[in-house]
């Protein structure tokens, strides 16, 4: 599990954990990697903190490693690290757009090649956490949803070409979640709103047809659905959890609203 250590991750964790998985925790945070696996510990879950840079080659090698030497296998790879620090592409640096890339699609890239030996060997799955961003452009955000929609094709290309050998990939694409990256968004909506953050999710989500965020546990839902054998023939899909949101005429809804 990469980004473990708070928000959709951490959901996603406790959820793996009391279907019987034993986890290990990824994070450049190691602070928060630690307090994630005492939380996880205390619910009876198995679990141990492996913080690192997904980004980085030898990190992603250890973390597999460290998989196999504490479990003796991986079964799931849940890649979830991702950060949003982006914007237009005239306002976008080349530094800028190489450390999101690095972090949201080399990451799962190095993370999943240094898995997928072990993946095979057990006929594992991949689970890759990337946004309605991926296909639906957000304002300013180049290099994130960017990278979002590289994580879509990443999973489509492992479900493709090691299917035969027994490993599935799907990705799974959440919309606003109410997570702490999530509420400083929000907190920014709110400051050029005139509102607070309760106001800006519900001015964002006014032609959601849930009309509301979404809650981390309610994707780690979904992902304990992928990574279980009710989904052994789920491979190569792309799922929204986002209430709604991606199907949602943006030029008619405003005649609807209410």
């Amino acid at each position: 599990m990469t980004g473990g250590g708070s928000g959709i991750g951490l959901a996603v964790a406790h959820r793996l954990g009391a279907d019987g998985f034993g986890l290990i925790i990824s994070g450049r945070r190691a602070e928060a990697c630690k307090a994630a696996v005492e939380e996880l510990r205390a619910a009876g879950c198995i679990a141990v903190a492996a913080p690192g840079d997904v980004g980085d080659p030898e990190d992603a090698r250890r973390l597999a490693e460290q998989a196999i030497a504490r479990f003796g296998r991986i079964d799931v790879l849940v890649n979830n690290a991702g950060i949003g620090d982006t914007g237009a592409v005239l306002e976008e640096t080349l530094e800028s757009w190489e450390r999101v890339m690095r972090t949201n699609l080399t990451g799962a890239f190095l993370v999943t090649q240094a898995a997928l030996p072990a993946l095979i060997e057990h006929r594992g799955c991949v689970i890759s956490i990337s946004s309605v961003n991926g296909y639906r452009p957000g304002p300013g955000w180049a290099a994130y949803s960017t990278s979002k929609a590289g994580l879509i094709m990443l999973a489509r290309t492992i479900a493709s070409d090691y299917g035969p050998q027994g490993v599935r990939a799907n990705c799974i694409c959440p919309g606003w979640i109410r997570t702490p990256m999530g509420d400083a968004d929000m907190d920014e909506v709110a400051e050029s709103q005139d509102t607070d953050r309760e106001g800006a999710y519900r001015l964002t989500h006014r032609d959601n047809p849930m009309r509301r965020p979404g809650e981390p546990e309610e994707v780690a839902s979904v992902v304990s659905f992928l990574a279980g054998p009710d989904a052994a023939y789920v491979n190569g899909v792309t799922l929204a959890v986002d209430g709604g949101t991606s199907i949602v005429d943006p030029t008619a809804v405003s005649r609807f609203r209410t």
